[in-house]
């Protein structure tokens, strides 16, 4: 019986062996060889060639992209607007009368969007919003008043309001404003001023203004007097700067001047305090409190220690994109400057804002009070706590 063991180790041997020596299935290794193939053409497809698709006939459709959009927002958008294209390209009603819109100065798109909306010009604001972020037209929609009308399609309302019908525009400088932030709007208010002919414009004070002989060699910073301006579309700097220049000296009376005379100032010192007061001050009331404090700084000897003059100094902060810098940090506080109202006593060389009618009526009329100290109160209304000591002062601090 020992052939039997014998014939099973060698049929177990044999199986073994033709495992080791078979070869691998070319048909099976073939499948998968395709198989890898077929899923890389799709991710290309599907990562590159669709892409490219979709954009180039969202521009062939709807226009260049604007440069500030990332690759997937502009793939994002391209493909909302090819969905989304007849609300775009078909008019409401062809046979739709004309109405008159009125897109303010300084107007926001939400807001210039819903009056489309409510007086059927569009078909839906979702959309038009869609279209007006992937051309970066947003930028681009002039205030004035228009006649536009139902049979005209959301891209030719667009086109429309982008250039202004009428021949005036409105410019509206915001109290508090430094001249960089004036120049920045002249484009978007319709004006054909480059900001670059402002600020060479304003660099220094032009004669034949109360302010003329004590401005010295300093820009025309706080003596572009905040207001809305109504003026010529076409109108050159020569045209558009004395408008602004006499507002100014309209709004100083005598009362103010004798004021300012009062308090020891000439007009120059009077507005560089005034557009201290202005970044300063959220609620206008609490100007001639704020005004008091600092004249008690000034007369005590005492450094005004004024968060805007550092920001001032500062200049434009790359990564905030913005002028004011805030917060501040204690080595923004220790920067380097004439400006720097923690480093230097007495006033700044000049303005650092161009202040409004209340902040330079504070100036010249100040409160009388025995505070030298003033912070955020703690309520978010945009008012302050005032102290008399620096203990006090710090007894105000928001837990």
């Amino acid at each position: 019986m020992t052939w039997l063991p014998r014939l099973f180790y060698n049929h177990i041997w044999m199986q073994t062996l033709n495992k080791m020596t078979n070869k691998r299935n070319p048909s099976k290794f073939k499948s998968c060889l395709l198989l890898i193939i077929f899923l890389v053409c799709i991710m290309v497809i599907l990562g590159i060639i669709i892409p490219r698709i979709v954009t180039g006939q969202a521009e062939q459709t709807f226009g260049e992209a604007s440069p500030e959009l990332s690759n997937f927002q502009r793939l994002y958008l391209s493909g909302l607007l090819l969905i989304q294209r007849d609300a775009l390209v078909q008019p409401i009603d062809p046979n739709g009368l004309e109405v008159e819109i009125t897109i303010e100065q300084g107007e926001v798109v939400p807001s210039i969007i819903g009056k489309l909306w409510e007086t059927g010009l569009i078909h839906s604001p979702g959309v038009l919003r869609n279209y007006l972020q992937y051309t970066g037209l947003d930028t681009n929609l002039k205030a004035g008043d228009y006649l536009l009308s139902p049979s005209m399609s959301a891209l030719e309302i667009v086109s429309a309001i982008q250039v202004s019908s009428s021949p005036y525009i409105t410019l509206t400088i915001l109290p508090g404003w430094r001249r960089e932030e004036i120049a920045n709007t002249l484009y978007s208010s319709g004006l054909t001023i480059t900001p670059e002919e402002f600020l060479q414009a304003t660099e220094n004070g032009p004669e034949g203004y109360s302010f003329s002989t004590c401005l010295g060699n300093h820009s025309l910073e706080g003596f572009l007097f905040p207001a809305s301006y109504e003026v010529l579309r076409e109108s050159t700097i020569e045209e558009l700067l004395p408008k602004i220049l006499m507002n100014f000296e309209a709004q100083i009376t005598d009362e103010i001047k004798n004021g300012f005379t009062a308090q020891g100032l000439d007009i120059c010192q009077a507005v560089i305090l005034a557009s201290i007061i202005e970044r300063e001050a959220i609620v206008d009331e609490e100007m001639p409190q704020i005004a008091s404090v600092f004249y008690n700084r000034l007369n005590s000897g005492s450094v005004l220690a004024s968060d805007p003059t550092v920001q001032y100094a500062l200049g434009f902060n790359q990564d905030l994109g913005t002028w004011w810098t805030n917060p501040l940090t204690l080595d923004d506080l220790k920067v380097d400057s004439p400006y720097n109202t923690y480093l230097y006593n007495g006033l700044p060389p000049g303005a650092i804002s161009n202040p409004s009618l209340p902040a330079i009526q504070a100036v010249a009329f100040p409160a009388k009070t025995p505070y030298y100290y003033f912070r955020a109160a703690c309520d978010g209304s945009g008012r302050h706590s005032f102290a008399e000591t620096f203990t006090e002062h710090v007894a105000n601090e928001c837990p």
